[in-house]
């Protein structure tokens, strides 16, 4: 079993996407997201910025619409995926796409955007509340007046939270892209109620050679529906629509993603964002 406790919060922020190839693998199947955020750039005419752009995988979509999109990222790994991904893409696509290394708690361009999107749980690496006004005060640096901000994180399960950090949950055979390898796949959950962040170890045993097998860590800060609501609202946002899924249903227990469309709240001051 893993020693959870030295997997600390910034490792478990980066070392799932230290390998863009098992990430696109991993995720090659989640679509509904994908149509949303084009949808809603489509709607804003452009352009779009996205904070924790992964991939590509969203980035791609929306300029196959014919809509520009600075794309920001802060790990290499998943950018140097991006660049792959976008490569194979017609030249007047690729045109579009704007890659940017960075991070976006200190992001600060000098432009102004109707459309700012943080998809698939970005803001569930922001894990303290110092943290999450960063992240706030880019996103209002970088909205136009009446753009709207769009992004979506897990919605808390008591349940889930509750289960046994001892215990080790079975998903069954992964290959891995980069050695053609078929893991045993488990995962071990631990939560801290204090810090509101689940670790996530995800363990890949090798089939036949243990000291092959290795560990992949993943903390994320849980979200609350009210407490979400409380943060936008303290952060200069007022909330357009707060959903239970990508096609609008309402927030029920079964729901997995909080999906939230905000905007900034007036009156509000500029002079705020240029810290």
């Amino acid at each position: 079993m893993p020693k959870r406790d030295e997997m600390a919060a910034p490792i478990g922020s980066q070392a799932h996407y230290l390998d863009g190839r098992y990430y696109d693998q991993a995720y090659r199947r989640r679509r509904h997201d994908v149509r949303f955020y084009a949808g809603l750039a489509v709607e804003s005419g452009g352009p779009v910025l996205e904070l924790g752009a992964g991939t590509a995988r969203v980035a791609q979509a929306i300029a196959k619409e014919g809509i520009d999109i600075v794309c920001v990222e802060p790990m290499e790994p998943m950018l140097a995926q991006a660049r792959e991904r976008l490569a194979r893409l017609p030249r007047q696509v690729r045109a579009h796409v704007e890659l940017r290394k960075g991070n976006l708690e200190s992001l600060r361009l000098r432009r102004r955007f109707p459309l700012v999107i943080a998809p698939f749980n970005v803001w569930m690496h922001l894990y303290t509340r110092e943290q999450v006004e960063r992240g706030f005060a880019t996103v209002r640096h970088h909205l136009t007046r009446s753009g709207r901000f769009v992004f979506d994180v897990l919605l808390p399960d008591p349940i889930s939270l509750a289960r046994d950090p001892s215990r080790r949950y079975r998903g069954g055979e992964v290959p891995h892209p980069r050695n053609g390898v078929r893991y045993r796949y488990g995962e071990y959950f631990s939560y801290d109620p204090l810090t509101q962040i689940e670790t996530i170890i995800m363990d890949f045993e090798h089939p036949e050679d243990a000291a092959s097998s290795f560990c992949t860590p993943l903390t994320q800060r849980q979200f609350f529906p009210a407490e979400l609501e409380a943060l936008l609202h303290y952060n200069g946002f007022t909330i357009e629509s707060h959903t239970g899924d990508f096609q609008g249903k309402p927030i029920t227990a079964a729901t997995e993603s909080q999906v939230i469309v905000a905007r900034l709240r007036r009156p509000y001051s500029r002079s705020s964002t240029s810290q």
